[in-house]
């Protein structure tokens, strides 16, 4: 393999398990974002636009749909012989295979990957926020500060920084302490999860860390380590949009942020686009007694009724008189004649019935799981159904086929769920 300066770990194989059912049957990097993008859309694309031709992404939770999704990195202009995108799942070494454990595991275990290419830096990052980022400006700044490890920071409001990891820098920025999610922080200057390592400091950390720790992790572990045996290490401010889309109310306020009239994250940026694996899709068709408004509709979609402040996914159908407010509503789901949506999500392929009402009541956070759902949101899962003239309430889950009699008195009120295992045959039907 010919050198490369720069190579990218994707480090894609978490759960995702804040976002609920969202991730009941898939890998965060891969649920949908911004109508017909996926999360791992956003650093594949900051790649390829920062001139980075070498990507390894690490999987592990609920593959199929991701790697699907990655293929051999066409959309992305990565599918070279030298480089391009490489996805690297857990594998048998000798006697037995060994799931990633952590972060920095997952990247130990694919030390031979890094080492053919015998890189002089090594980006890490991780694939459930949206933004934008040259990282070649990463890079140039590693380079100046003759750093050892660069960890992309932004300033988060005071009031917030206690849910973050915090770096304390001198006035050159060089990092002294870190702090994680402190009760009262010292700064609000927050580690981003993105950083770029000296390729030889790197490998011996990771093997050092691992001898240590079994479940071997960047924040908690490899850095702190490096930076206690004194290593050079900076933080680079950023200062443009970047969100942590990990939980159900920040991926709805996320996607929300995009059908601003003057949207502070723009999809479409000439400069730093957004690529995508996704087909050729029919064009948008709206019906004579539709009303769009302040909405990102994607190619596909039939709107037969009214949408206000909500983001489709391709080949979303709404039915005459159905009404769609503050709601994301993925690929392939119908909207039945009727329906009355507010602040839901509503996953790919569902069938929302005929006269359907989801998201009035009480603002009351999920019995089941209320550290999930307690924003006000209603989520239904993935090739769900809802029979017609049905009642749901705030911070309810819907997921499987359901039927009229599982709903008592035609209801299911705020903080409820329904949540029905699909099996292979009523998943394909």
């Amino acid at each position: 393999m010919r050198r490369k300066e720069i190579i990218a770990m994707l480090v894609a194989g978490g759960q995702g398990s804040r976002l609920g059912v969202l991730t009941a049957d898939i890998a965060k990097p891969a649920v949908p974002f911004g109508g017909k993008y996926r999360l791992i859309d956003f650093p594949m694309s900051n790649c390829i636009n920062s001139g980075i031709d070498t990507v390894g992404v690490l999987t592990q939770y609920q593959p199929l749909q991701l790697t699907q999704h990655i293929g051999i990195g066409i959309p992305w202009d990565l599918d070279k012989r030298n480089g391009g995108v490489t996805v690297l799942a857990p594998h048998i070494k000798g006697e037995q295979g060994e799931w990633y454990t952590g972060s920095a595991n997952a990247v130990f275990q694919n030390i031979d990957f890094i080492s053919q290419y015998n890189p002089a830096y090594v980006l890490i990052l991780y694939t459930d926020h949206a933004y934008e980022m040259d990282y070649s400006k990463l890079l140039e700044f590693h380079k100046k500060n003759n750093s050892e490890v660069t960890i992309a920071a932004l300033e988060v409001p005071i009031g917030e920084a206690g849910r973050y990891g915090i770096m304390n820098t001198d006035e050159s920025d060089k990092i002294y302490e870190f702090e994680e999610k402190p009760p009262v922080p010292k700064n609000n200057l927050a580690n981003m999860g993105i950083y770029i390592f000296n390729w030889p400091v790197l490998r011996e950390a990771l093997i050092a860390d691992n001898k240590v720790h079994a479940d071997s992790d960047f924040g908690k572990h490899v850095l702190p380590m490096l930076l206690e045996k004194g290593h050079r290490m900076f933080a680079y401010r950023f200062n443009s949009y970047w969100k942590d889309v990990g939980t159900i109310e920040s991926y709805w306020s996320t996607n929300m942020d995009l059908v601003q009239t003057l949207p502070e994250f723009n999809l479409y940026d000439d400069f730093m686009k957004i690529y995508t694996n996704a087909d050729h899709q029919p064009p948008l068709y709206t019906g004579s007694n539709a009303d769009v408004r302040t909405s990102l509709v994607s190619e596909g979609c039939e709107i037969l009724g009214r949408v206000h402040n909500s983001v489709l996914g391709p080949e979303v159908t709404v039915d005459e008189n159905a009404e769609v407010y503050d709601s994301i509503i993925m690929r392939n789901t119908v909207i039945g004649g009727g329906a009355k949506l507010f602040k839901c999500i509503v996953d790919e392929s569902c069938v929302i019935g005929k006269g359907v009402v989801i998201g009035e009541g009480e603002n009351v956070p999920n019995i089941e799981k209320p550290k999930v759902y307690e924003a006000g949101i209603t989520v239904v899962g993935k090739l769900s159904v809802i029979p017609d003239h049905v009642s749901i309430g705030k911070n309810c889950v819907i997921y499987g086929k359901t039927e009229f009699e599982n709903y008592p008195d035609g209801r299911l009120a705020s903080g409820g769920s329904i949540v029905h295992e699909m099996n292979v045959e009523e998943a394909e039907a």
